[in-house]
């Protein structure tokens, strides 16, 4: 069976994101089922956005688990054989569907296939230039994808051990590396990943939650940054590899620490949350921390 808007489900997690998550869903074509998954669990948003749009399901996560347990949570509702993973600040372009549609017709065999960023400087992909197409209009092989836009293919996938029970992202991860970590087993598991450079998308980066939350986030992505890192790297490379590759990181956010100490307090819990992150990942604690939002 092939891709089709009645056997695609679309798959967003979101958090504080009402300011942007209208566009992302309004880009979307409304005979295509949308499964949001709401790691703030307002019941308020859920009744506003299921009231607006007949195709939204809004699932309150119930605890702010992270990007991968809410997409995990969204693809076991998903009743497809497809599902679309965008973040909320993501949009289409008005035909990513339809070219999606029309190339996954002249692929042999996919694991993801990907739309690609319509903002050039900062590609969604990472390939081995030796694998890429003269054509650049013909779909391509790569390594892995960007998280923010990533269309699994749920039948296939499902099928192979290492996704079992519809785990596909490793909930260890709360944030960063967990769209990394789903595409280097992918590709161990000999299925493929492809780029359709027709299919566009918009990416705004960093602005799927509100901004009146902005320091807060940037304290939980600095913690989680360096911790998913760690993790990412002992799951893969083995734990001296982690701790060799994250030093310098760790020692330089102790110099900048004690450095703005004196002018920057800000600065300074930013660099703070990095040398708590690396020492968590590194005595084996959870990725617990939490940006600290009022509801």
């Amino acid at each position: 069976m092939t891709i089709s808007r009645q056997n695609l489900s679309i798959v967003v997690v979101s958090f504080m994101s009402e300011k942007v998550i209208y566009d992302c869903i309004n880009s979307i074509s409304n005979d295509i089922e949308i499964i949001i998954v709401d790691n703030s669990n307002n019941p308020t948003f859920k009744e506003k956005i299921q009231e607006k749009y007949k195709n939204v399901r809004c699932i309150l996560s119930q605890e702010n688990n992270g990007m991968g347990a809410g997409n995990n949570l969204g693809l076991k509702n998903v009743k497809t054989d497809y599902a679309l993973i965008l973040n909320p600040d993501v949009t289409l372009e008005i035909n990513t569907i339809d070219e999606i549609i029309k190339a996954s017709k002249t692929i042999e065999s996919f694991g993801v296939i990907a739309p690609i960023s319509n903002n050039l400087n900062y590609p969604n992909y990472k390939a081995d230039k030796k694998l890429l197409n003269d054509d650049e209009f013909k779909p391509f092989k790569v390594k892995s994808v960007d998280g923010y836009a990533m269309l699994l293919n749920i039948k296939r996938l499902k099928k192979h051990k290492d996704f079992k029970n519809l785990i596909f992202f490793d909930e260890n991860f709360f944030l960063y590396l967990e769209n990394d970590d789903i595409c280097k087993r992918i590709i161990k598991n000999n299925e493929n990943i492809y780029i359709i450079p027709n299919a566009k998308v918009n990416h705004l980066g960093g602005s799927a939650v509100d901004s009146k939350y902005k320091f807060e986030i940037e304290l939980s992505r600095n913690w989680h940054w360096i911790w998913s890192k760690f993790y990412f790297n002992k799951k893969h490379k083995g734990y001296l590899f982690a701790v060799i590759n994250g030093f310098p990181t760790f020692t330089s956010g102790i110099f900048k620490l004690c450095f703005y100490s004196f002018f920057d307090k800000e600065k300074k819990k930013i660099y703070l949350q990095r040398i708590k992150g690396y020492i968590s990942a590194l005595t084996g604690k959870k990725a617990f921390y939490r940006p600290k939002i009022d509801f």
